[in-house]
């Protein structure tokens, strides 16, 4: 197989300062890509500003040959991420990846989480990403090329604290899914990443990990190869979820079990509890690619 390259390609990447974004920028610059940079340069809880580490990540991208500029601005606002899209057409002239990556989190769950926490976490991870594809959209639409990645996380699964963190990243399969129904007439995908990786967000003790303390396959770098060929043109998917980390590639997915029918009358919760094992038998399975398939596939029956 060739080598995926991305000559010619402008690509940004948020939350690139630091750990798996500053990852996936020096992997699309050394493939070829010309890179905005943009971190905002906060604390992991959200707090403060510093355009350092997104200098310093184009210090090294340059240094090694790559093509990048930084930026500082905020995703969670609209002029934030119109000013960070205006950066690559202005200095690139063009955008054709967008990699939400910008995250923060707060540590809390009910009844001690408020909603100054969960609106501020929803603002950078939902919001901010909302704001910067918005904003490269229509440069996208007039080149009828796109490709964005969406960061999720199998935290949406669940994890004890971690309640807003959760929400955000299930908020953001659902704004994926729909962007890839908008996204299809024009060349442009949308996938999502669920990175695991040794970072300052993803466990580890300090509060700027190096890349060089990482157990080598908890490296930032190891999500990275995932991400560039969502990114790439040959990427065939779109509203996908995929897990990277550890060594290990997976794509992880929403699926609806075949269940119980019943249409001989009204039924009751007796009829429910009497086919609950039947109801969550996870033996036969659908994967809706969309709320019509779904539908199809749940009403098949009726047919």
């Amino acid at each position: 197989m060739s080598e995926l390259r991305f000559d010619g390609r402008v690509a940004v990447v948020t939350g690139a300062g630091r750990g798996i974004g500053r990852g996936y920028a020096a992997l699309l610059a050394e493939r070829g890509a010309q890179v905005v940079v943009n971190d905002l340069g906060s604390s992991k809880s959200g707090v403060g500003a510093d355009d350092g580490p997104a200098r310093s990540v184009v210090d090294e991208i340059v240094a090694a040959g790559g093509v990048a500029i930084s930026d500082a601005n905020d995703v969670s606002t609209e002029a934030g991420a119109s000013a960070i899209v205006d950066a690559a057409i202005g200095a690139f002239g063009r955008i054709d990846i967008v990699v939400n990556n910008a995250g923060i989190i707060r540590w809390a769950d009910l009844p001690e989480a408020d909603l100054a926490g969960l609106q501020s976490t929803l603002d950078v991870h939902l919001i901010g990403s909302f704001n910067v594809s918005r904003a490269a959209w229509p440069h996208m639409v007039a080149q009828q090329y796109g490709r964005i990645v969406m960061t999720t996380s199998t935290g949406m699964l669940g994890l004890p604290g971690n309640l807003a963190y959760a929400a955000a990243k299930a908020g953001l399969v659902g704004l994926a899914r729909n962007m890839r129904l908008s996204g299809a007439k024009h060349g442009i995908t949308t996938n999502l990443i669920a990175p695991v990786a040794y970072t300052r967000m993803g466990g580890a003790p300090s509060a700027d990990p190096s890349p060089a303390d990482a157990p080598p396959l908890m490296a930032p770098t190891m999500v990275a190869p995932m991400v560039a060929y969502l990114c790439h043109e040959d990427c065939p998917v779109s509203g996908e979820i995929y897990v990277a980390g550890g060594g290990r590639f997976s794509r992880l997915f929403i699926a609806s079990t075949n269940g119980y029918v019943q249409t001989d009358g009204q039924p009751t919760p007796e009829d429910i509890a009497a086919h609950w094992a039947e109801i969550n038998d996870e033996t036969a399975y659908s994967v809706p690619m969309d709320l019509p398939a779904w539908a199809a596939e749940h009403l098949r029956h009726m047919t």
